[in-house]
């Protein structure tokens, strides 16, 4: 092997290191995925997720950790789907949602009385006291997903349902708007009609099998638009993207 040859290959390999280093810069190993090294914000929901998991919140309240955990593996099918923004925003939202998770709702103390002088002694200006601050909820309602081009509930679909009743009976201050969704395959017309069935599907079941007041609800239909998942292949409807976004999700309103 001659030198210039030598030269060419030790500048090969310096690029390639370079690359290397490069490319992990600001990202964390994650050994249990299928990509060596992430952005930060991703490992980070990985470990708000399990440190909830380790202080027993999965136990606490089941369903609220349920979407977190499903909202961080959501983060990493975007990511890996090459929206890394998108992905390394929905990472953020699953810490967030993991680390307030069962929070203990304090009632503010009543504000302590005011006294005051006799009439003939002037009594000093007196600062108003605040008006307690309103509470702040957290309230979570959980997603329903439904089969391709259709309307109904399955079982899967009416447990979730369930669940749903029992927070809006624990939070009766707490209104709705049920928004259904599709996927990509379809006419907009066809999928526009599809989504507003599945939003009315859902709000039936709420009022005929958890007696929800109709006036606590209203519906919208998004069709193929604002889809959770990006759908490379429209035509694959068991994709995974595809069935991510068969779905009606709650627009929660707080009185």
């Amino acid at each position: 092997m001659n030198l210039k040859l030598m030269h060419r290959l030790s500048a090969v390999s310096l690029l390639l290191l370079l690359v290397v280093f490069y490319g992990c810069a600001g990202r964390e190993y994650a050994p249990n995925r299928g990509v060596m090294y992430y952005h930060k914000e991703l490992p980070a929901a990985d470990r708000a997720v399990e440190a909830a998991r380790a202080a027993g919140k999965d136990k606490e309240c089941p369903a609220e950790f349920a979407a977190a955990e499903k909202m961080k593996n959501d983060a990493y099918d975007i990511y890996l789907s090459c929206r890394t923004e998108e992905g390394i925003a929905k990472a953020n939202q699953a810490t967030a949602l993991a680390n307030g998770l069962c929070p203990k709702i304090v009632a503010a103390p009543e504000p302590a009385p005011v006294m005051v002088a006799p009439p003939p002694v002037t009594a000093p200006e007196m600062a108003p006291v605040p008006a307690p601050k309103a509470e702040v909820k957290f309230i979570l309602l959980e997603d329903t997903h439904f089969e391709f081009d259709k309307s109904t509930l399955t079982k899967e679909g009416e447990e979730i349902l369930k669940r749903n009743i029992q927070v809006m009976k624990e939070n009766p201050e707490t209104n709705v708007r049920i928004a259904g969704y599709t996927s990509a395959s379809g006419t907009e017309d066809y999928n526009q009609k599809l989504s507003e069935r599945r939003a009315k599907t859902v709000q039936d079941y709420l009022i005929k099998e958890g007696g929800i007041a109709p006036e606590r609800m209203t519906t919208i239909g998004y069709g193929k638009d604002r889809p959770a998942t990006y759908e490379p292949i429209p035509a694959d409807i068991n994709s995974k993207a595809a069935r991510s976004n068969m779905r009606v999700l709650f627009e929660i309103i707080v009185k």
